[in-house]
């Protein structure tokens, strides 16, 4: 006898959740953007996606993906900070922003990543692809990079070359930028805070191409990295994260039409972020949220609890009450196993989507002994009985 349980339970404290919960829907955010995508990182929550998952030119967005290769060579040891590598005259090629590097250059790995990221240095991209390139050619490394990505789980992104110079065929969504970010600050915190530095001179070569161009660094906003990006094609476009308190919000923006408009954009939506979206605790670990039948078991309802404190984001301004379900497949067969995943709580917030919490079994529960289970067996030949053939299960 399996059904799908589904136990409407309201958000309030007699029930084990910790509180009860209202809300208004947070009022959209109007982005003048051709894309953006932001994420609560904490609690993995969506609170805009507009084209999101298109794939559309990424300018010197997609330099992130040479930074992550170039960090994971580094952590398993085939590139160090002071290694020096040679400058071909394919990488000194490159036009656009670039560190003036020239074929008779050496330049320290640390430096390169520095003119990637603050200066935004095509050429150093270059010099990067081509020393981690499986065939020792840019167009190499971008092939590996588009290998590497799907593993990442970026489905919408496909390279080119190593920069975001403009070509035919690289492309990156809004969505995959922000599942690169994402990676690069949880996989790498040791090399993220270089996304926050807002000057770096290189030898004193480029006296106008010193300055980080991510607008939001200065603002006291929380904000520290990560890439802008601009082409005709492409537009401005900026790759940010920002923290306040103990949340972190990721953001991207593509396809606007000046660095002003970027910059405002931008700073809007990092305040509308905080400001309209609020992290709740809603049920405290180890505190019963429902029970669950139990099927052949020496008792027979189990205690569905949290692992762990239940932390969800909604809409920050008080109005109508959510209520959640604790959903489950039973009656659950003995023995269960304490912390044994048996059940979900699911919420779902007006404009934003369904969210899903495990719960877990509060203790043990063995199998019953020889009666619990002839008692069973009886109870099943007496439901058959008693509902007939059609109605037996």
């Amino acid at each position: 006898m399996i059904a799908i349980i589904k136990s409407s339970v309201r958000l309030i404290a007699a029930s084990g959740l910790a509180l009860s919960l209202s809300t208004l829907s947070a009022a959209a955010f109007d982005t003048k953007a051709r894309a953006a995508y932001v994420l609560d990182q904490v609690t993995d929550t969506v609170l805009l996606a507009k084209n999101a998952e298109q794939p559309l030119p990424p300018a010197s967005m997609s330099k992130l993906m040479t930074l992550y290769v170039a960090f994971e060579a580094i952590r398993d040891g085939r590139l160090t900070l002071d290694e020096e590598l040679p400058v071909s005259q394919h990488a000194m090629s490159y036009g656009g922003s670039t560190m003036f590097l020239d074929t008779t250059d050496r330049v320290r790995v640390e430096d390169l990543l520095r003119g990637i990221i603050v200066l935004s240095g095509n050429d150093a991209c270059v010099v990067l692809a081509e020393a981690l390139s499986p065939d020792g050619t840019e167009a190499g490394f971008a092939r590996y990079m588009t290998k590497r990505s799907k593993q990442l789980g970026m489905d919408n992104s496909t390279f080119a070359n190593s920069n975001g110079w403009p070509a035919a065929g690289h492309r990156m969504s809004v969505q995959d930028l922000a599942i690169l970010a994402e990676h690069i600050i949880e996989d790498f915190p040791e090399y993220y805070p270089l996304f926050s530095e807002t000057e770096f001179t290189f030898d004193g070569r480029a006296p106008s191409n010193i300055r980080n161009r991510n607008p939001l660094l200065s603002l006291g906003i929380g904000a520290d990295g990560l890439k802008t990006g601009h082409t005709n094609e492409a537009g401005y476009g900026l790759v940010g994260s920002a923290v306040q308190g103990d949340r972190r919000v990721i953001f991207v923006l593509s396809g606007l039409d000046s660095t002003s408009a970027r910059a405002r954009e931008a700073e809007a939506l990092v305040n509308w972020s905080f400001r309209q979206f609020t992290s709740k605790t809603i049920a405290k670990a180890s505190v019963p949220v429902a029970q669950a039948e139990v099927w052949r078991g020496a008792q027979k309802t189990v205690s569905l609890v949290p692992a762990e404190d239940l932390t969800v984001l909604l809409p920050a301004l008080s109005g109508k009450q959510i209520n959640a379900e604790v959903v489950y497949t039973g009656p659950i067969e003995a023995p269960i196993t304490k912390g044994q995943q048996l059940a979900e709580l699911v919420l779902q917030p007006e404009d934003l989507p369904e969210i899903r919490l495990p719960l877990v079994a509060a203790n043990d529960v063995p199998s019953g002994g020889f009666f619990v289970r002839v008692k069973t067996a009886a109870d099943v030949l007496i439901a058959r009985f008693l509902t007939g053939p059609e109605g037996a299960m």
